[in-house]
């Protein structure tokens, strides 16, 4: 098979890594890549959101597949064109991504199929968010309705914090993704990630995880597209996961068809696990980033199957997945000043090291200069990440590989996993 990989952020570097494994694969092509991901398959200089060219690039190296990686591939409509072109494609249309690219379209579509989410209120100038703050009680829930690469949700413990979060969304701070917001409630539980496949009718439960949003330790500061992960997490239980199923994924599936846009991909339900059962926090149209990559770590199944069944409508005949029975971690190296203003160009070293086999480091946001030093480019840098027979053992391995890259720029918690090890 020849398969173009779109993307080129950590999440992509752990897709590639896992694709490439598969005897299934002749060609594997990623756009527009990162440098760690050049060492499984080839990179082309095309953005993920260049739709035509994208297109193109299918048709050029005669992709038996496309996996679409970020939400932006998806909002700007790449399943579609794919669609159009009659190339199998892992993603789902546009108006399926609004799921993800509009908060407002989600607690909408949660109140039309009885879905349980948190109280909401949509408002679309900041004096009508700050009026709709009466109807909540602190800590008060503000969110960017569009995508603003996970760092678009405020949680204010006072009031005088809440507003001004609504003055910074209708400022500007979010661009086009804060010109509406969603007022929430604020949900009391347990936080998780449980992914799903579907291929437009049937569908199948892929694996789950816990992340950490905020960026420092003690889950202080700002949220952040996440810090780091850990799976599996003792919070889904096997009554947790059958009631995500049944009152989250398959409702979620099932209605996104009856609006005329069935599902083909993968979708990512991050839920509050409440005293009431499990309520959504809300959907993502893809892979968990950094949630995929310790999935990928622990599956043992091949990848690729999965993605052409979806693409292809066949998943009813695939087996669940099988799982190693081991736990993977992942800890996000970050540029120092992230999720704000993250330091540009700091010069990493030893990224490229034999940790050994059981330790992956994924390239998050990388470049090469001119002379072929590898950079920092972006605020989540390097993913590191371990498997091990406990999760304790695992997050050793990775703190050990941490302590064996230079980059000066850089920053990491030292608590992932906190939840399950105390």
């Amino acid at each position: 098979m020849n398969i173009l990989l779109v993307g080129s952020g950590g999440r992509e570097h752990a897709l590639a890594w896992k694709i490439a494994a598969s005897p299934l694969v002749k060609r594997l092509v990623a756009a527009p890549g990162n440098p760690g991901m050049a060492a499984q398959c080839e990179v082309r200089s095309v953005a993920a959101t260049d739709v035509p060219a994208l297109v193109a690039l299918a048709t050029e190296i005669a992709a038996d597949l496309v996996v679409i990686g970020p939400e932006s591939a998806v909002a700007v409509g790449l399943g579609d064109a794919l669609q159009t072109a009659g190339i199998p494609c892992f993603g789902p249309v546009a108006q399926a991504g609004q799921l993800e690219s509009s908060k407002a379209f989600t607690k909408a579509f949660t109140d039309r199929y009885g879905l349980p989410t948190s109280a909401y209120a949509v408002c679309e100038s900041a004096d009508d968010a700050k009026r709709a703050l009466d109807r909540f009680e602190p800590p008060y829930v503000i969110k960017a309705d569009g995508l603003a690469a996970g760092k678009g949700v405020v949680i204010a413990p006072e009031r005088g914090e809440a507003e001004a979060a609504i003055d910074d969304a209708f400022g500007g701070r979010f661009g086009a993704a804060g010109a509406r917001v969603v007022v929430e409630e604020f949900l009391e539980g347990e936080i998780g990630s449980l992914f799903a496949l579907c291929d437009g009718k049937n569908s199948m439960l892929f694996g789950w995880a816990q992340d950490h949003k905020r960026a420092f330790d003690g889950d202080q500061g700002p949220n952040t597209g996440g810090m780091g992960t850990y799976s599996p997490a003792p919070v889904f239980t096997p009554e947790l996961v059958e009631q995500v199923r049944t009152r989250l994924v398959e409702p979620a599936f099932a209605g996104i068809a009856a609006d005329g846009a069935p599902y083909r991909g993968v979708l990512f339900v991050e839920l509050m696990a409440t005293k009431t059962g499990p309520k959504l926090v809300e959907f993502n149209v893809r892979f968990g980033d950094p949630e995929c990559q310790v999935l990928m770590l622990r599956l043992e199944s091949d990848l690729v199957p999965y993605l052409v069944a979806c693409a292809e409508g066949r998943l009813a005949e695939m087996p669940p997945p099988v799982w190693r029975d081991e736990a993977a971690i992942c800890v996000v190296l970050a540029a120092k000043g992230y999720p704000d203003q993250p330091a540009a160009g700091g010069e990493i070293r030893g990224a490229d090291a034999d940790f050994g086999p059981d330790v992956a480091v994924f390239h998050a946001g990388t470049r090469l200069d001119e002379v072929g030093v590898l950079r920092a480019a972006g605020g989540r840098v390097l993913n590191v990440c371990a498997r091990a027979a406990t999760l304790r053992e695992a997050r050793d391995k990775a703190y050990a590989a941490i302590a064996q890259i230079d980059f000066p720029d850089g920053f990491c918690r030292t608590d992932i996993g906190w939840r399950a090890l105390g």
